[in-house]
């Protein structure tokens, strides 16, 4: 499989080449154009119950799509629904959280599971919710805006907003917690905050989905009291 991602980092395509006979898995939805010759198959992911829990917690769709090539170098073009960036892993046994939404798309061999981390993290729209992402292979994210990269030392923390957090090394420690008083949580405009304490690599979206929303519904015209009379 070879990736190379076209425009970005303000509207990020994936285009994917592959050899005969691979597949790659993709989010419902992702799939901007494609090689004639290749064939899709839409499956609940791990099952009824793992894809329910999926759709429901982690705001992931309740299928995935999985594009086979018939012969060597069928291509895949693959994009986001928000404008941003997209990176490529490659992992290798070592797993990566994933906050949900930013999963795109993976080669075999990457699993990919819904984990929740207490009902602490479920705060509103920007409660800490992550994929676990495992196994050996290609991951392709993506992010609302560019992508910004952390490195952490030992012992070293940093403060996320969680509507920024696109992911982190499992093996990094983190706690999920107010800025500072609720006062400010409910009047500053931050909402909680994931402190994360290294070794390890985080990578950040210079944009929130939840912070454009916020700004963008009380500007949307409302319906005139005219349109609910039933004349």
């Amino acid at each position: 499989m070879k990736v190379e991602v076209l425009y970005r980092p303000s509207y990020a395509t994936a285009h994917v080449t592959l050899a005969g006979g691979e597949k790659i898995q993709v989010e419902s939805g992702a799939m901007v154009g494609m090689s004639p010759g290749m064939q899709m198959e839409t499956e609940a992911r791990g099952g009824l119950l793992k894809s329910i829990a999926r759709s429901m917690f982690a705001q992931e769709s309740f299928f995935i799509n999985t594009y086979t090539s018939m012969q060597d170098d069928d291509n895949i073009l693959l994009a986001p629904p928000l404008s941003g960036d997209i990176v490529v892993v490659e992992l290798d046994g070592d797993p990566l959280l994933v906050q949900s939404g930013s999963y795109l798309a993976s080669s075999e061999g990457v699993e990919v599971d819904t984990t929740w981390t207490g009902a602490k993290t479920f705060f509103g729209s920007e409660g800490l919710i992550m994929l676990k992402v495992s196994g050996s292979g290609t991951l392709l994210m993506s992010s609302y805006g560019a992508i910004h990269e952390v490195e952490l030392g030992d012992g070293e923390k940093y403060v996320v907003d969680t509507g920024h957090l696109v992911s982190f090394e499992e093996q990094m420690d983190y706690q999920v917690k107010k800025v500072a008083g609720w006062k400010s949580t409910l009047f500053s405009g931050e909402g909680l905050v994931a402190e994360l304490t290294g070794p390890g690599k985080l990578t950040l979206q210079t944009r929130s989905q939840d912070s454009f929303l916020s700004w963008l519904i009380p500007r949307l015209p409302k319906p005139s009291s005219s349109s609910h009379s039933g004349n």
